[in-house]
């Protein structure tokens, strides 16, 4: 995986990687009146979880090869989902190198010096990819059964990617990738207050798949069932408080719609 050239500045990869956004998304989408009339429970669901196509259509652009094809699944998730509820306009993201400093300042629980860059180098880039949070929950059912088989499969070829890293440090500090994955997972974990459901690249033998391994590039409970959150958990998550009710995230500067 490559990033873009360094001589071009952050703001001009982060226009670039929203003007393709908005070149591959229609300004309106027709409704489908003949699908199933869905509950507002499930609407509201939906439209909460645009946020996050968004934010990873935007982010997954700004590079090329694998990664750049999540974006353009995502962009598909957002006409799906549009199809289906009717949604609204890109909300304001902030994807810069800062943005993802603080997080990760929080997730090892001390400030690096020099500040984590996401766009330093491709290891720090797939550190930023694991961040993003793919966290979904069940509404409705054909469309998210969709979804989630997507995610989910980025979600896979991400931590496969870091896998091979685990024990390479993350340029230019005295951690490696499986020390931060870790942090990562058990922020998330703290924010989500419901428990473990989120996990590292490695875990203790006992809590591998059978008890028999350490390796965990696919991430599940006892019975290697994938971990399902309720929307209070994922706000927390993403709001990056451990607060549903307080609106926000480090990504949406201007809140979640």
């Amino acid at each position: 995986m490559a990033l873009a050239p360094c001589f071009v500045s952050f703001a001009a990869i982060v226009f670039i990687s929203s003007f393709i956004t908005s070149l591959l998304l229609p300004s309106a989408y027709p409704l489908d009146l003949n699908a199933t009339i869905l509950p507002i429970f499930h609407v509201d669901l939906l439209e909460f979880s645009l946020n996050l196509e968004y934010l990873e259509a935007d982010f997954f652009f700004i590079t090329n090869g694998v990664i750049l094809q999540f974006g353009y699944q995502e962009v598909g998730h957002i006409k799906e989902i549009k199809n289906v509820v009717r949604g609204f306009p890109r909300p304001q993201l902030d994807l810069s190198a800062s943005t993802f400093a603080k997080v990760i300042d929080q997730a090892i629980d001390s400030p690096l010096q020099p500040p984590f860059n996401p766009y330093a180098n491709n290891v720090s880039f797939l550190i930023a990819a694991y961040l993003i949070p793919y966290l979904f929950s069940i509404t409705s059912k054909k469309l998210v059964t969709g979804l989630l088989g997507i995610e989910s499969g980025q979600d896979v070829v991400i931590r496969a990617l870091l896998y091979p890293l685990r024990l390479a440090k993350v340029p230019p500090y005295d951690i490696d990738v499986d020390e931060v994955t870790r942090r990562i997972s058990s922020l998330r974990n703290t924010l989500g207050r419901a428990g473990s459901k989120d996990e590292s690249l490695t875990v203790p033998v006992n809590e591998g798949g059978e008890g028999r391994v350490q390796g965990n590039v696919l991430a599940g409970d006892q019975f290697s069932v994938a971990y399902n959150r309720t929307p209070e958990e994922i706000l927390k998550i993403v709001y990056g408080s451990g607060n549903e009710s307080i609106p926000g995230g480090p990504h949406l500067p201007n809140g979640y719609h």
